[in-house]
């Protein structure tokens, strides 16, 4: 059976807990992860950050073995341990050999069932995870993004960085962390996911002997946030360049529309998309800039990112606009074509990566309680025209843009901005 081809399986434990298999019997190697709905979006603002702490704590130790022995039974086995956490979920995975895969379900299991927190662990893993705060709060662009984000959603949960708050992190307790994984880490927030050489019923025997006595609960539900838009800035002590991310919104991963990632590619994935003909090849305005649709639970960015230096803002900014506005009044039949064609690769490279098939079919599950088959999605992107492209960004335009520029910004940056967007007819809302 072709890679492509190769169906999920799923199976519904009895308090809700999924478990999804994709058996790819042409590989050797197998990744199995464990999916919880649950992320820096679920979270309060005084508990901020917290999941991300859970995620670095989860690996300290169990009931049954220390963090030394967690390490050290995966890495006899030649496995890789990983997790991450992002605004809609966090993810537990282990990557290693076929047969050892219903092991790691069981090992995985105990990681985010029996995790111990311990206390003294966690006060030196509160100073590596404020290193990690430091860094981020030093990115130019990463900061570029955490502005961004508040610019689009304003106080709305969707809005808080994965990171957290710098008080968040020094305040938290033990308790907090057991509290937290209580609350969310329920049957009806968790996909258990396997695939690769895999001996499906075996994952889910193991699926329900680590999961099965979990407390069913319901499921988190986000609600949809308004769409704000407006300008921030931040200089940042230095910075030789000056970053800027700019966007609209877009469709959330509920409306499963494809439009906004076709938009995406045609202005702006790859060297001989306008975005980077223009911007750089024409007129040496960025080294590097892309575009991407940004689609999670409840909430939908199209994104683009550059970096520029301070003399060529002003520049990089109108560039920027005067080709948004000619995007959507016509799409290039040559950029609509590479576009569909860049999306198509995109998507079946996806499919021979177990681990990236694994997190977009779970994600499914846990967000639209179905996976959506590649064919008809890429289908549906074939049907796209040009001139649904362009109405596509119009109306994107139409309702106002969100824009950070932080790193090298001069004063009166703000004001300039303003000036040079209105000119191109795009509104950048105050607030």
């Amino acid at each position: 059976m072709p890679l492509s081809e190769a169906a999920p399986q799923v199976t519904t434990l009895s308090n809700g807990v999924r478990v999804l298999t994709i058996a790819l019997p042409q590989l050797q190697t197998a990744s199995v992860s464990v999916f919880v709905r649950c992320g820096s979006a679920h979270e309060k603002p005084l508990l901020n950050g917290i999941g991300h702490v859970v995620e670095h704590m989860a690996f300290k130790g169990t009931t049954t073995r220390d963090a030394r022995t967690l390490n050290l039974d995966a890495e006899r086995l030649g496995a890789e341990v990983n997790a991450h956490t992002d605004k809609d979920h966090t993810a537990f995975h282990m990557r290693g050999l076929g047969p050892h895969a219903p092991l790691f379900v069981r090992m995985l299991g105990d990681i985010v069932r029996h995790a111990t927190f311990p206390a003294d662990d966690f006060e030196r893993e509160r100073a590596v995870l404020l290193h990690e705060f430091t860094e981020d709060e030093d990115d130019p662009m990463a900061t570029a993004f955490k502005l961004f984000d508040r610019c689009c959603w304003g106080r709305h949960p969707l809005a808080q960085p994965v990171i957290g708050t710098r008080r968040n992190i020094e305040r938290f307790t033990r308790d907090d962390l057991v509290a937290h994984v209580q609350r969310h880490y329920s049957g009806a927030n968790i996909v258990v996911a396997a695939a690769g050489a895999i001996d499906a019923d075996a994952i889910v025997r193991e699926a329900e002997a680590a999961f099965g006595d979990l407390a069913a609960g319901s499921a988190n539900a986000l609600t949809a946030p308004g769409w704000h838009g407006g300008l921030r800035t931040r200089a940042m002590a230095g910075s030789s360049q000056t970053h800027l991310v700019l966007g609209f919104a877009i469709p959330p991963l509920q409306a499963d529309d494809p439009t906004a990632a076709l938009a995406a590619a045609v202005l702006g994935e790859g060297m001989s998309s306008p975005l980077m003909d223009q911007l750089r090849e024409q007129r040496g305005l960025v080294y590097y800039a892309a575009c991407s649709a940004d689609v999670i639970d409840s909430g939908g960015q199209f994104v683009i990112e550059a970096s520029t230096s301070p003399e060529q803002l002003d520049e990089c900014l109108a560039a920027l606009a005067g080709l948004l506005a000619a995007q959507s009044r016509r799409i290039d039949p040559m950029d609509l074509e590479r576009g569909r064609n860049q999306l198509r690769v995109r998507r079946l490279r996806g499919l021979e990566k177990p681990g990236r098939r694994l997190e977009n079919a779970a994600l499914d599950l846990l967000v639209l309680g179905r996976i959506r088959p590649s064919e008809d999605w890429l289908r549906r992107v074939d049907a796209i025209g040009a001139d649904q492209v362009g109405q596509t960004l119009a109306g994107m335009l139409a309702g106002g843009m969100a824009l950070a520029i932080t790193g090298r910004v001069a004063r009166g940056t703000r004001d300039r901005a303003r000036a040079i967007l209105a000119a191109q007819g795009l509104t950048c809302p105050a607030g």
